[in-house]
C-alpha cells in the first residue's frame, strides 16, 4: 500500500505547486457538478464530493462561491466527462479524465501530447482494466487500530486502513466515499490530507532513467492541458 499512497502524495504535491491551474479546474468542476443538481451541496452528492476536494487543496471560498453562482445563473456552458487511456514510454499506463465544452478540441490536445512524449493513444478500456476505483483518505492524529475501530462501530466496510509516515491511509470501495466520510466526522476527524476518488494501478512498474524523464514530460504535458481534470498511471 505504501507505493499507492506515496503516488497519490506526489501527485497532490505537483498539483499544490500549481495553484492558479488546478483553482481553474476546480471552478470547472465546481460548475459541472453544480448544473447537474440543486447547487446546494446537502441535496447534490456530486457537488458534496467535488468541495470536499476542494476542501484539501485549499480552493479559496470566493473561487468555489463564483462556481456555484455561475450555475445558479443563466450561464448555459455544456461540458462533457471524457476519459482518454493511452500508453507511455516503456508499456507504462495512462488514463486522463477530462471536462470539456469542445470534444475535438481535447481529443486533439491528448492526441498530441502523447504523440510528441513517447506514448499513443489507446481505445477505451485499453487500460482501465488494469486500475481499480477506490476511495482513499488521509487521516493524521489517529492510530490504524483507531480507525479501524471507528469503521467497525459504524460498520462500514474498507478495503485496507494502513500507516503510512505520519498519516493513517483509508482506501475503501468509491461507494463508500460518504460512509467512510461520515463515520469519522460522527468521532470529530474533520480535517483530512486526502479525499478522493482515485484510480489505483493494481501493479506498479518502475522505468529507467532516460524513460523515467520522458514519463514525467509527457504527464506534465497532459495536467497542464486546461480540459484535463486529472491523470492516474502505474509508474512509481
Amino acid at each position: 500500500m505504501g507505493r499507492k499512497w506515496n503516488n497519490i502524495k506526489e501527485k497532490k504535491a505537483s498539483k499544490d505547486a500549481n495553484t492558479s491551474r488546478i483553482y481553474a479546474k476546480f471552478g470547472i468542476e465546481i460548475y459541472v457538478a453544480a448544473k447537474k443538481g440543486e447547487p446546494d451541496p446537502e441535496s447534490n452528492q456530486a457537488l458534496k464530493f467535488v468541495l470536499e476536494r476542494a476542501k484539501t487543496y485549499n480552493v479559496p471560498k470566493a473561487i468555489i462561491d463564483r462556481a456555484i453562482e455561475k450555475a445558479k445563473g443563466a450561464a448555459d456552458e455544456n461540458y462533457e466527462e471524457l476519459r482518454y487511456e493511452g500508453f507511455g514510454p516503456n508499456g507504462s499506463m495512462v488514463i486522463v479524465d477530462a471536462l470539456t465544452n469542445n470534444v475535438n478540441r481535447t481529443a486533439a490536445s491528448v492526441r498530441a501530447a502523447f504523440n510528441k512524449n513517447g506514448g499513443n493513444m489507446g481505445v477505451n478500456g485499453s487500460v482501465s482494466y488494469m486500475f481499480d476505483a477506490t476511495a482513499v483518505f488521509g487521516i493524521t492524529g489517529k492510530s490504524a487500530d483507531e480507525v479501524i475501530e471507528i469503521l467497525l462501530e459504524a460498520d462500514v466496510d474498507v478495503r485496507d486502513v494502513v500507516e503510512e509516515d505520519d498519516s493513517v491511509i483509508v482506501y475503501a470501495e468509491p461507494e463508500q466515499f460518504h460512509a467512510v466520510q461520515e463515520a469519522l466526522r460522527n468521532v470529530g476527524i474533520t480535517e483530512f490530507s486526502v479525499a478522493e476518488l482515485t484510480m489505483l494501478p493494481q501493479n506498479y512498474i518502475t522505468l529507467p532513467a532516460d524513460a523515467q524523464a520522458q514519463f514525467d514530460k509527457l504527464i506534465d504535458a497532459l495536467e497542464e492541458l486546461d480540459d484535463v481534470q486529472r491523470v492516474y498511471h502505474n509508474v512509481e
